[in-house]
């Protein structure tokens, strides 16, 4: 399993992923996920992958490679599409050619196919853009409203995100807050864990200003978890306790009801509402 995520404020873009991939509990390594193209300068992006590693290997070589124009039989990578929608666009055919040729030997082997992917970035004289690609090759973007997307094992570093980040949150902010997440889903689920690669790009810029691999024992990472912990343990302890007492509620069925079966129950619940209801009036 994995877990990425990528913020898009308003000052530039963050990214961050784990490497841990997994075939079994006895077979655990470390990939790369997040891939990075461009020319200083001129255009920055960033992709961060989930899902089967023998299909984000694929799609990522084909990107770099380059797929054919249909028109005009050019070679298209991410080095020469003209606009991050281009760019995501090419992404999502490259997903579908993947299908294409390896698609019915996944599932003759009932093995399905999993691919998710970040695409973020800027291109000079573009707007800065951060796209979310499914397997099937579609994809949606991030918004000023929503800023930020998930790939992977997204549940658990979710609710900081909802809470914390908005398009107005600094850019450094914005990066503290996804490694907040990415240590909430590394404490609910093991197929998750270091190192972590990070990137923030800030907008304009074209190239990014911080590139960074997060090891085991990382001084200021252990800091931030050890302090998070702390911080969660405080505020709830700091909230008063429930004030209910005794049973109540329509949940509740006293002894007498539970004792009953079901269709007397009913019965009785049918009876009590006619009498509120009173007799039908008759008919002319």
């Amino acid at each position: 399993m994995t877990y990425c995520v990528g913020l898009k404020l308003r000052d530039g873009l963050v990214m961050i992923s784990d490497t841990r991939t997994n075939a079994g509990i006895d077979h655990i390594s470390c990939f790369r996920k997040l891939h990075l193209f461009g020319e200083p300068g001129e255009r920055a992006m960033a992709i961060a992958s989930s899902g089967n590693l023998s299909i984000t290997q694929s799609v990522i070589s084909l990107v770099t490679e380059g797929m054919p124009d249909p028109d005009t039989g050019q070679k298209r990578t991410l080095n020469n599409v003209p606009s991050m929608f281009k760019a995501a666009q090419l992404i999502g055919e490259a997903v579908r050619e993947v299908y294409r040729t390896d698609g019915p030997s996944l599932e003759m082997h009932q093995a399905a196919f999993d691919v998710a992917l970040l695409l973020g970035g800027q291109i000079k004289g573009r707007r800065m853009r951060l796209f979310m690609i499914y397997s099937a090759g579609n994809f949606i973007e991030a918004t000023g409203d929503t800023p930020y997307l998930q790939i992977g094992e997204t549940k658990y570093g979710k609710p900081i995100l909802d809470r914390a980040v908005t398009f107005e949150t600094d850019l450094y902010e914005g990066l503290k807050l996804g490694l907040l997440s990415m240590d909430s889903t590394m404490r609910s689920n093991l197929a998750v864990g270091l190192p972590l690669d990070i990137m923030v790009l800030r907008i304009n810029a074209y190239q990014p200003e911080l590139v960074h691999r997060i090891h085991a024992g990382d001084s200021y990472f252990e800091e931030l978890s050890k302090r998070w912990s702390e911080a969660l343990r405080a505020s709830h302890q700091a909230i008063a306790q429930p004030p209910y007492k005794g049973i109540a509620g329509a949940a509740y069925t006293s002894p007498e009801n539970k004792s009953k079966p079901a269709k007397k129950r009913h019965d009785d619940v049918v009876k009590t509402a006619a009498k509120r209801v009173g007799p039908k009036p008759r008919r002319k």
